[in-house]
């Protein structure tokens, strides 16, 4: 056994220090010879995948959304993957829409659509018409964070946006905006009444395409905390494709509102699903039968962080 003290003969000579370091020495080629670049992280999950969105005719095509981590599409069914939005000014995507009349034409709106603190924010919406090869930036760079994109089955030209805004600003460009004409101008259909407030969620009645739900949002992140809705949220529901809105409240919780995802069923577009966030545990999944008049409360249950995602996908 060796003691932890060893002996003094044992210890090595401390060398005496020189009188005067060395500083005329620099760094030269061979001084970071033997150093190699390694991946050092993220040691957990670095991001989230926002939407998976299949070819319409072609199952075996697919683009997957990054929320921290751009476009990548495959077309082998997921055997080997390639990305198809690096070369473009934003790495944080919220949303994907492949058009059904026209598959090679695809929108991306960037910014992630979640409220946690790590969230990238965009530029806008980008619209390609070669299956993602190459991006146009069509505009709403204000937005910074898209919550949905829908495209009119009828008109390939009539799209609509939900622009979030900023999650540590007032103002920008928030709201649900409207384009007749492919993206060269946009309008804002559905105004919130205060600027912390942006658009969410989306959805088109399949048979009736003039029928559009979206949900209003308002938030703001601060250092110290997060202010996770208020009054300008809630549900609202157009019938004349977006010329005019009508909020919904009827079997919708009273208490104060936060985020909504919303969704109408393709099975029978009478039925519209909306999963709520309220305060005092009052949110959950709410079901109407009537298109949209009257809700009821179908249970309780919630994600356990309502900032994260709150998005409904009826079965087909």
């Amino acid at each position: 056994m060796i003691s932890a003290a060893g002996s003094a003969q044992s210890r090595p000579k401390t060398a005496a220090p020189s009188a005067k370091p060395d500083t005329t020495s620099k760094p030269n080629s061979g001084t970071f010879a033997g150093l190699k670049f390694r991946n050092i992280g993220p040691a957990t999950t670095g991001g989230r995948i926002g939407e998976i969105v299949i070819h319409p005719s072609e199952p075996r095509v697919w683009y997957v959304v990054a929320h921290s981590g751009g476009v990548w599409k495959t077309v082998n069914a997921g055997t080997t993957w390639t990305p198809i939005f690096d070369a473009e000014a934003s790495f944080a995507i919220g949303y994907l829409a492949i058009d059904p009349v026209n598959p090679l034409t695809i929108w991306v709106g960037t910014g992630e659509n979640n409220s946690q603190r790590s969230v990238g924010y965009g530029d806008g919406v980008y619209k390609s018409t070669d299956g993602g090869k190459s991006w146009s930036n069509v505009g709403l760079k204000t937005s910074y964070h898209i919550g949905a994109i829908l495209i009119d089955p009828r008109k390939s030209d009539v799209v609509y946006v939900t622009a979030t805004g900023s999650l540590w600003a007032a103002g920008g460009e928030r709201g649900v905006y409207q384009t007749t004409d492919g993206g060269k101008t946009w309008a804002q259909v559905l105004k919130p009444d205060n600027e912390w407030t942006g658009a969410q969620s989306m959805s088109l009645d399949p048979k009736n395409p003039d029928v559009v739900f979206a949900s209003l949002y308002q938030r703001a992140r601060r250092q110290w905390g997060f202010i996770d809705g208020g009054p300008g949220s809630g549900l609202y529901k157009s019938t004349n494709a977006g010329a005019t809105w009508s909020k919904i409240s009827k079997g919708l919780p009273s208490e104060e509102l936060g985020k909504i995802g919303v969704a109408v069923s393709p099975a029978d577009s009478r039925v519209v699903y909306a999963l709520v966030e309220a305060q005092n545990r009052a949110g959950g999944i709410f079901r109407s039968k009537d298109g949209g008049q009257n809700f009821d409360k179908m249970s309780g249950w919630q994600p356990t962080s309502p900032m994260y995602y709150m998005k409904v996908y009826p079965d087909p």
